[in-house]
């Protein structure tokens, strides 16, 4: 249940943060919305997350994949540039997550 809710929170985290730039410097109400609901939801969800995960494990994979998550959006959807060094960049994240995790949950 715990990385159920976890995957939850990272959802909820990536909707706001790619609401934050529809929202325009929260200057477009509905984005502005999206923002802080999901923000909120995806604080909400990983504290819920925190009663059966190790702090620095769900801090860890939230973090890492929001991270990659939004890079990759922002690539595909926001014409943000996708270079080697950039890919690399999320690459590293990803690994150091999984190393994180192979360390264990306790």
């Amino acid at each position: 249940m715990g990385y159920g809710l976890l995957a939850a929170a990272i959802a909820a985290e990536v909707a706001g943060t790619t609401a934050m730039k529809y929202s325009e410097g929260f200057s477009k109400l509905w984005p502005s919305l999206v923002t802080v609901v999901g923000y909120v939801l995806a604080f909400a969800l990983l504290a819920q997350t925190l009663k059966t995960l190790s702090v620095g494990t769900a801090y860890a994979i939230w973090a890492g994949i929001g991270t990659a998550a939004v890079a990759g959006i922002g690539m595909v959807f926001m014409g943000e540039s996708a270079s080697l060094l950039k890919l690399s960049g999320i690459a590293l994240v990803i690994a150091g997550v999984v190393v994180l995790n192979l360390g264990g949950a306790h």
